[in-house]
């Protein structure tokens, strides 16, 4: 019987291309919607949803649509409304992952060992749960902190792992062991209080419907037909679910694609698109390629860096559109030239009629942003951080800057309150309170309080004695802040203070960020003669926070800017070791450089007209200025689809022929995996045999910098010989190693620089 809805002028195909409209009519077996970036995904997506519907293969009810967010679903939801009318009001099953497994879980609860009105704790609640427990445990929460004990139990529900089910590598995550202890200790907590965290919604349902057959062809008969956006962003215990759900029927349609698949650190897995394929055997599997939002050089570009990864079913991008720039490859020396180059070309773009929202610079890591928001406010450019906090009002942030407040000006009493019990150091809101009482009883600040209170009863002992401690500190560090530069006053509180530390033990990837970010801080410190000053620049940047103004430009990280696009976009950073990320590829290796690739395209492809890349031949790093070389990305993009521009001697085709004679120096990381054989459609097939040493490490220093491509050192520069640098001007030689030069500068003191960067003054 042929539907009325596969009639050419059916509303529902008006402006859909073939394979969006062989998505739509695809209704029966599985189905891989492979959309890749800009191709119409989400189109294509609620047509097939309000054909399903209007064709009346099934009721709403009867159908199971899945999104990532809550955003996502409203979205959806009124673009179906949109197409079938009022009938969308009675989808009760289109929503995110979470709240579709909580509304099974309600009718199921007692099978998971809870109640009904069973409530859903957040991250704060989790935590003190876990706290709590540590403690009666009697372990040491600051040698094993709450957090990172949520992070292993976040991990392992991600992974669709019971306490049960925790083998003793996975237990060696926390404690020495104790993990399966501990995590056992938590649900039987959680279940005691009725209560259950995000994590729980899914493993819950998960279990249930493996070990009851009843209620799984329940829900297997009533879902006639499922649907799930995103598909390479899915988790194992998301894949488990879905996988169960669809068995009987196997009307799936997924939509997603493994060239955007960036999210490994919060679970998702890449395999699991990869092998729908071997779940569903004769899925049908719809390629989307046409692009309506880039040109025909960044598509590209994208599309021969991402050729680089063995594991992807592979797609090419296309578009109708002619002209447009090429990518743009631009080397500049330093960090600081980088902010200055794309402030000149945003205005000179705003000067030339483009509005700043279509502006954006995206970032690997978020302490890049700080150089950018320092020079636009410097110039007066306008511009806003979505998807964080700008630089200066991160939480980590703040407190350095409130010690440093307060070191600077004792009577500073918020900074005073934020930082004296940060970190822990058990002194609570009481003893606060009674500082409070004292200060206003004497009108004195909370400082001299403190300091005061410490020679009375007032304070239990314990108090007492950590308070003093603080002070004495506090007053240690004012006299230091007359003799150490302000860099060097903000590495020794936090250091003294603990607060590095206390981060070091979390060990997540959280405060992996956060301790960056603090490293980031202490290098924006050494621009500055004294502390008074910083702190007075700090002022004005958070001052420009309250202007508001129509248009910014924008700044954020390339996982905040997925799904997300910009007329002009500036990728900055593009040197090894900053992005492909040094820590990913130690932490994770091959799979995750080709995660950090498969980020690259994600960053490519937002762009609508123009793409800028650019890459510093240093950068300061923990305080020290590093060479740094272009990213192997850089090397990968096809020569015929960009624009090479540099002010550093040879420019780009030197760094590329440098790779291509050298080597990849960091070839340990793509080491060898079992061969395989990757199917990617018609005429594509990859051999992959490489080995991976999954030891993490790092590199020596003169792999990780310029100074390995250099083959011999230059016979004109020896010990002694007066040299001349373009930023560090005139030095002398005092040490020489390869083509490593030790150089004692008359104005900028000692650096370590490469020889290729000097020249022998006149």
């Amino acid at each position: 019987m042929q539907l009325p809805s596969e009639s050419p002028t059916d509303p529902l195909l008006d402006g859909l291309n073939p394979p969006q409209r062989e998505a739509v009519l695809a209704t029966e077996g599985p189905v891989l919607m492979l959309a890749g970036a800009g191709t119409g995904k989400t189109a294509a997506l609620t047509a097939r949803l309000a054909h399903i519907v209007r064709s009346r293969l099934a009721w709403p009810s009867e159908i199971l649509c899945v999104t990532f967010t809550n955003r996502a679903a409203r979205e959806m939801k009124e673009r179906v409304g949109h197409l079938v009318g009022p009938a969308v009001e009675g989808m009760p099953w289109l929503g995110t992952f979470h709240s579709m497994a909580a509304k099974m879980l309600r009718r199921h609860a007692e099978l998971a060992g809870l109640q009904s009105n069973y409530t859903i704790i957040d991250t704060d609640d989790q935590l003190r749960v876990l706290k709590q427990l540590i403690q009666a445990e009697g372990l040491d929460e600051k040698r094993w902190p709450a957090r990172q004990l949520a992070g292993c139990i976040d991990r392992w529900k991600n992974k669709g792992l019971s306490p049960q089910d925790l083998s003793a590598a996975d237990s060696e995550a926390y404690a020495n062991g104790q993990g399966q202890k501990f995590y056992r200790l938590y649900q039987d907590r959680l279940k005691a209080l009725n209560v259950c965290d995000f994590g729980d919604l899914l493993l819950h349902m998960l279990k249930i419907l493996q070990t009851n057959r009843e209620i799984l062809e329940q829900y297997q008969q009533r879902f006639k037909y499922i649907m799930v956006d995103e598909y390479q962003d899915t988790n194992q215990v998301q894949y488990l679910w879905l996988r169960l759900l669809a068995q009987a029927r196997k009307n799936i349609c997924v939509v997603g694609d493994d060239d955007q698949s960036i999210y490994s650190w919060r679970g998702a897995e890449v395999a699991n698109i990869l092998r729908f394929e071997q779940d569903f055997p004769g899925a049908k599997v719809i390629k989307l390629e046409q692009n309506y939002r880039s040109t025909p050089d960044i598509l590209a570009a994208a599309s021969g860096l991402i050729d680089a990864n063995s594991q992807r079913l592979g797609k090419t991008l296309w578009t109708e559109r002619n002209g447009g720039d090429k990518v743009r490859v631009v080397g500049v020396w330093d960090g600081p030239e980088e902010a200055r180059r794309v402030g000149e070309e945003a205005e000179r773009l705003e000067r030339e009629g483009a509005s700043l929202a279509t502006l954006a610079i995206l970032v690997r890591a978020q302490f890049q942003t700080r150089e950018f928001e320092d020079r636009f406010i410097a110039i007066g450019l306008p511009y806003k951080i979505v998807g964080g906090f700008r630089f200066y009002e991160r939480a980590e942030i703040r407190d350095a800057l409130a010690y440093l407040r307060l070191i600077a000006q004792p009577s500073d009493d918020l900074a005073f309150e934020r930082i004296y019990n940060a970190p822990k150091r058990g002194l609570g809101d009481k003893t606060l309170e009674k500082l409070h009482r004292h200060a206003r009883a004497r009108a004195i600040p909370l400082s001299l309080a403190a300091v005061e209170i410490c020679d009375t009863d007032e304070l239990p002992a314990r108090a007492r004695n950590t308070l003093l401690a603080f002070m004495r500190d506090v007053a240690r560090w004012r006299d230091a802040a007359k003799v150490l530069s302000p860099a060097e006053l903000a590495r020794t509180v936090l250091d003294e203070s603990g607060y590095t530390a206390a981060l070091q033990a979390e060990k997540s990837a959280e405060s992996a960020g956060r301790l960056e970010n603090l490293t980031e801080l202490a290098r924006a410190m050494e621009e500055y003669e004294t502390l008074g000053d910083f702190l007075e620049h700090v002022s004005l940047v958070m001052d420009n926070d309250a202007n508001d103004a129509a248009e910014k430009l924008t700044i954020m990280t390339i996982h905040a800017a997925k799904g997300l696009e910009f007329d002009h976009l500036f990728l900055v950073g593009w040197e090894e070791g900053v992005f492909p990320s040094q820590r990913a590829m130690d932490e994770g290796g091959l799979a995750s450089l080709e995660e950090e690739r498969r980020l690259a395209y994600v960053a490519i492809t937002r762009a609508r007209r123009r793409c800028t890349i650019l890459h510093a031949a240093n950068r300061r790093i923990y305080g020290q200025w590093t060479s740094s070389i272009p990213s192997r990305f850089i090397t990968e993009l096809p020569e015929a689809h960009i624009e090479q521009e540099s002010t550093l001697s040879g420019g780009a085709s030197l760094w590329r022929a440098q790779w291509s004679e050298h080597g990849d120096p960091f070839a340990h990381v793509a080491a060898a995996q079992p061969a395989r054989t990757m199917t990617r459609g018609p005429g594509w097939q990859r051999a992959a045999a490489q080995s991976y040493d999954p030891t993490p490490r790092r590199l020596p220093e003169a792999t990780r910098s310029a100074a390995s491509f250099a083959a011999k050192p230059r016979s004109d520069v020896s010990l002694g010989a007066r040299v001349f640098h373009e930023k560090f001007g005139y030095g002398t030689v005092t040490a020489q190693e390869g083509n490593k030069l030790e150089i004692e500068f008359e104005t900028a003191g000692p650096k370590r620089v490469i020889d290729s960067f000097v020249k022998l003054a006149e």
